[in-house]
């Protein structure tokens, strides 16, 4: 899609191809960024000044769209009162309102809540939490960490050595990154009926490894950066029950799955198990902030505080940052005050029946639908491009990678822009 832009956006997209790295990109950028003037509800209006439907809700954030009201409205407030305030020492009413909601929405027993500023570093934190539970408990073995295959965690050390060593996006790192344990990916399918035999090869792990193993990490339900993979609710379960039995922490990385995404609040919620830390992200803020947030219960802090040197010692310098902090709150109450279960219900519906005629397509593996995330897999990994300058030519915002050609929309998206979603989608899928 050639944009036709004036002599001030052109002047900044040429800027930008030749000054600015983008997420997962060269610099400079042999393709060049889309300019965005200015968003409305689950709308883009691009440089050009055209209109396109956002089909990614900003890496799956924007739950309720752009410039949401309510939301918007508790920002202005809060930037009135207080933008900012260091967290060392002092707190405040917005940080305390948040926690109060995130422990009494999460799963049982998730007590203690540290605030971070992203979703690499609420996993970061929740790592160190782990490894530092069994230093306190003088098991300094226990050191490593358990994993599955197709996982994503982030893009931060720690963070890279629990993502996939073959088919993730890090491999490169593979020589300086600590070495972890990687279990079989979990069976594809949220529906699959299975002989266990990935849960098999889990337990030989944690019954070989468990005396250095200090926690498993797993994403609940879904795999997102690393496949966009649905796995059955009953593998969770096991998991979690083997954690015990090994005498191992559970951290669920919910930072993807969060706020609602799979159809549940949490993706926890499908297999009813509570974990020993979890991390949250991404919609925490609606979108509109970055924040995020790390659990864990009440034995996991208080046998990390009796031990040496009893503290926890992580503190972002915008850790719990009262415009973030306020703007959480605002997009929880939306969220909680919305129909949202019927919303994503109608929207895993529409998904479904739009777009699995695609997977008869040749060149189409598998169309996969869960909550308000729709997976189109494609045989080739190369046409990402492809599909999103048609879906742009259709009036779409997607953003493939790899394989997957995928939406998460707005849970809110109006049914008439939703339906130009999948269209639009359908459309590149066609073309190719």
């Amino acid at each position: 899609m050639t944009m036709q832009l004036d002599p001030h956006w052109q002047a900044l997209i040429d800027f930008d191809q030749q000054h600015i790295w983008h997420p997962y990109t060269a610099s400079p950028n042999p393709i060049p960024p889309i300019g965005v003037k200015c968003t409305q509800g689950s709308l883009i209006t691009l440089a050009d000044g055209s209109e396109v439907v956002d089909g990614m809700s900003s890496w799956w954030a924007a739950i309720h769209g752009y410039n949401h009201p309510q939301i918007m409205q508790a920002m202005k407030d809060q930037i009135d009162q207080m933008p900012h305030i260091m967290f060392g020492g002092l707190t405040h009413e917005p940080a305390v309102e948040l926690a109060k909601r995130l422990v009494e929405l999460t799963p049982k027993g998730l007590e203690k809540v540290f605030f971070a500023d992203s979703g690499s570093v609420a996993m970061e934190v929740a790592i160190k939490i782990a490894l530092q539970y069994w230093i306190s408990r003088g098991q300094k073995r226990k050191n490593r960490l358990l994993t599955v295959r197709n996982g994503y965690h982030g893009d931060t050390f720690a963070t890279m050595a629990v993502c996939d060593p073959v088919n993730g996006m890090h491999h490169l790192f593979n020589d300086v990154l600590h070495k972890n344990l990687f279990a079989p990916a979990p069976e594809s399918g949220f529906d699959t009926e299975s002989d266990n035999r990935d849960i098999q090869a889990l337990e030989n792990l944690l019954q070989t490894h468990h005396f250095e193993i200090a926690a498993v990490t797993i994403e609940p339900i879904v795999q997102g950066a690393g496949g966009m993979r649905f796995y059955r609710p009953d593998y969770l379960k096991q998991l979690k029950a083997l954690c015990e039995k090994y005498d191992v922490l559970m951290i669920a990385d919910e930072i993807a799955t969060g706020f609602g995404r799979t159809g549940k609040l949490f993706a926890c919620e499908w297999a009813k198990v509570s974990p020993d830390i979890m991390c949250v992200g991404k919609a925490l803020t609606g979108g509109n902030l970055t924040l995020a947030a790390t659990l864990c219960t009440e034995n996991v802090s208080r046998t990390i505080c009796e031990g040496e040197p009893g503290i926890l010692a992580h503190g972002p310098t915008f850790m719990a940052n009262p415009l973030a902090c306020a703007t959480a709150i605002a997009s929880i109450d939306l969220l909680l005050a919305s129909p949202w279960q019927q919303r994503i219900a109608d929207i895993e519906h529409h998904l479904k029946t739009e777009l699995s005629p695609l997977a008869e397509l040749d060149g189409v593996t598998e169309v996969r639908v869960l909550g308000a995330i729709g997976v189109v897999e494609l045989e080739r990994s190369d046409l990402g491009p492809k599909v999103q300058a048609t879906a742009l030519e259709n009036g779409v915002w997607i953003r493939p990678f790899g394989k997957l050609a995928y939406t998460m929309p707005a849970f809110n998206i109006p049914s008439e822009q939703l339906q130009t979603l999948t269209d639009g989608i359908k459309a590149a899928i066609h073309s190719l």
